[in-house]
C-alpha cells in the first residue's frame, strides 16, 4: 500500500503598509507565501503550487498576487526597512541603554553605575 497527498505551508514574508483595495483604509497587510508539497509517506518531496497573497488586517480581505508582485512588495519593503529610522540609529529613538540626551551618562539605564 502506498501513502501519499498533499500538505499546505503558510509562510509570512513580510508585514507591509498599504492602502486597501478593498475598504480604502491604509493599513498594515501580511504578504503571505502558501506552498503545496507532494507526500509520500507522510515525507513531503516537492512543491508543486505555490500562491502569494495579501491579507489586509483591518478588513480581512484576501487578495492574491503575482510572484512579481510579491518580489516587488518584498524589495519595497526591505529598502524602506533599511533606509528608514530604527532604534539606535542616528535621528532615530535611542537604542535601549542609551540617554535621551548626550553628556548625561547612566540616564537611559537604571542597572547602570
Amino acid at each position: 500500500m502506498i501513502i501519499f497527498g498533499t500538505k499546505g505551508y503558510l509562510y509570512q514574508l513580510a508585514i507591509l503598509t498599504l492602502v486597501c483595495g478593498h475598504c480604502g483604509n491604509p493599513s498594515a497587510h501580511t504578504l503571505r507565501k502558501r506552498v503545496t508539497k507532494f507526500t509520500l509517506f507522510f515525507i513531503p518531496l516537492f512543491p508543486f503550487s505555490t500562491k502569494f497573497a495579501t491579507q489586509c488586517t483591518f478588513c480581512g480581505v484576501d487578495q492574491q498576487i503575482s510572484k512579481e508582485q510579491a518580489d516587488q512588495l518584498l524589495a519595497q519593503s526591505a529598502e524602506h526597512s533599511a533606509g528608514g529610522q530604527q532604534y539606535g540609529q542616528p535621528g532615530g529613538a535611542p537604542a535601549y541603554g542609551q540617554s535621551q540626551q548626550p553628556g548625561q551618562p547612566g540616564q537611559g539605564n537604571p542597572y547602570q553605575r
